[in-house]
């Protein structure tokens, strides 16, 4: 038990350390969620298992709070309507599940923001380049090398980890800090 608690810890603070020294990379895409949002655009997001639970959670922070009393935030999770899912999976692939959604919902001004561990998720790699397609801005939280959204997005974070865990807590966490970066600079 001892042996994995440690390696979890010093996982975790190898992805910190390379996060702090690289904060430059937060800023900037931080930046671009904040002028999204002040050109009234909304942040659509976008994640496949614990990447979609992470979409969810940074939507919930948007419209709801972060940790201060402010006015909602337009952002959503294209992964929570699970007849839209299994409707555009059924019927076109699960491929397709976020370019329908995109085709949608997305305007230029938006921000398309997809997070992958390993860059290489078939549905958001598609869904970007639709985006870009309609003049969209885009984003990517990144694992591992980027795999082919990291040259894809017009954005990307990239976290080059091989530990799936690990990239997903650093994502969480550059999120947050992007949230409270919004409710700084918009309040």
């Amino acid at each position: 038990m001892k042996e994995i608690i440690k390696q979890s810890l010093e996982g975790h603070s190898k992805a910190f350390k390379f996060l702090a020294e690289n904060c430059r990379l937060i800023e900037d895409m931080a930046a671009l969620f904040v002028t999204t949002l002040k050109n009234n655009g909304k942040i659509i997001f976008m994640g496949n298992g614990g990447s979609a639970a992470d979409a969810q959670h940074l939507a919930a922070e948007l419209v709801g709070r972060f940790k201060k009393d402010r006015k909602s935030l337009p952002a959503l999770a294209l992964s929570v309507n699970t007849s839209i899912l299994t409707a555009i999976g059924n019927d076109y692939g699960f491929d397709k599940v976020f370019v329908r959604q995109i085709e949608s919902l997305a305007n230029s001004g938006d921000l398309v923001v997809g997070i992958s561990t390993s860059g290489k998720s078939a549905n958001i790699i598609a869904a970007i380049r639709r985006a870009k397609e309609l003049n969209i801005k885009t984003a990517a939280l990144l694992g591992k090398d980027g795999g082919e959204l990291s040259g894809l997005a017009d954005m990307s974070l990239i976290l080059p980890l091989n530990d799936t865990p690990r990239i997903q807590e650093m994502h969480i966490l550059i999120g947050h800090i992007i949230c409270e970066i919004i409710e700084e600079n918009l309040t």
